[in-house]
């Protein structure tokens, strides 16, 4: 039996038996282990839709899984059936402007698991078993547990700001929102080397996990007297919080010359932003949207880092889905929250 997790429109989340998968040509089926719930799933969940994308049909959500390979279509190659893999959530077109020049993380034509930016749909990875392009398996490297492996998507994201920000070696590196995205940048910030980690966030329990992830200074976002404010200006700002306050921070507290990376999204429409202090101190401002090749250095990292284990805050199985969304819904309570699919 296969069970999916559906949702069906906004508030209506339903855990579905599914057909069974076959692979066709080109494709491998997959044996999903665990999925990691997305900002973007929890959108769908409560809003029936991500920015000016709207579900129109009953989709299978989820784009951070991992699970093990069960058998190929035709002409499919990839790693040995029975080894675990990590699924690269994105099928670029490879003919676009933007693939062509190496950026496929902008394609123009791209199909991203579980999106509804196009119709039909794309179906996601929430389901026992999945098909996908054979070419979007990533095998695990050795030692690397499935269940930390579920953070190869997010983080990625966050490696991907991270270098769109340029050299961070060294620096004094500002993260405001200590959400999942805002933590793991945290922990791609110090990967980089970053000297200064400074983390803002409104939640305590949020900032607690900014801490684990190797924020060196934590800081209430709404307390202007908070000690931990940094009594310099930081080399490089990422905005991970997606609301509009967090971007006026970032250009307030950047040097001179510095660079903003928006890296969470903004609601839908226009959002303002200190625009004159942009221009009078020069600042460059940045967008970062998904990630491409970092999704193998992902992995690679978090084989080498078990400190990543204490971001994932709870594993849920799938009949429990609805408490599963709840609580990464709450972010007085949680960091990552995960499916268990097995």
């Amino acid at each position: 039996m296969v069970l999916g997790c559906v949702i069906h429109g906004q508030g209506d989340l339903r855990v579905e038996e599914l057909p069974e998968p076959e692979p066709a040509p080109g494709q491998a089926l997959v044996a999903i282990r665990y999925g990691g719930i997305c900002g973007s799933d929890l959108h769908y969940h409560r809003h029936g839709g991500v920015g000016d994308f709207r579900l129109q049909e009953p989709m299978v959500l989820g784009h951070e899984v991992v699970g093990t390979v069960v058998a190929y279509g035709e002409g499919a190659t990839g790693p040995a059936v029975g080894t675990p893999v990590a699924v690269h959530p994105a099928t670029p077109c490879e003919v676009c402007p933007e693939c062509v020049d190496g950026r496929a993380n902008v394609c123009r034509d791209t199909r991203y698991l579980g999106s509804a930016a196009r119709f039909p749909h794309v179906q996601g990875g929430f389901a026992s078993r999945v098909t996908v392009p054979a070419a979007q398996l990533r095998a695990l490297p050795d030692g690397l547990d499935p269940r930390r492996a579920a953070l190869a998507e997010p983080l990625s994201v966050a490696l991907h700001a991270v270098r769109r920000a340029g050299a961070v070696k060294g620096r004094h590196v500002l993260v405001t929102g200590a959400g999942p995205i805002g933590c793991l940048t945290i922990a791609a910030a110090r990967a980089a080397g970053a000297a200064t980690i400074t983390a803002t966030d409104l939640l305590p329990r949020a900032l607690e996990f900014a801490a684990a992830a190797g924020a060196t200074a934590c800081v209430r976002a709404d307390d202007p007297d908070d000690a931990n404010w940094p009594s310099d200006e930081v080399d490089v700002a990422i905005e991970a919080s997606g609301v509009a306050a967090g971007l006026d921070t970032c250009l307030r507290r950047v040097r001179r010359g510095g660079v903003v990376v928006q890296l969470g999204m903004l609601p839908p429409g226009q959002s303002p932003f200190a625009g004159n202090v942009l221009v009078s101190r020069e600042i460059e401002l940045r967008g970062a949207l998904r990630f491409h090749a970092e999704f193998d250095d992902a992995l690679r990292l978090l084989a080498a880092e078990p400190s990543f284990d204490a971001l994932i805050s709870g594993v849920r199985p799938v009949e429990a889905a609805a408490e599963a969304f709840a609580l990464a819904a709450d972010r007085s309570q949680s960091c990552k929250v995960l499916l268990d699919f097995a």
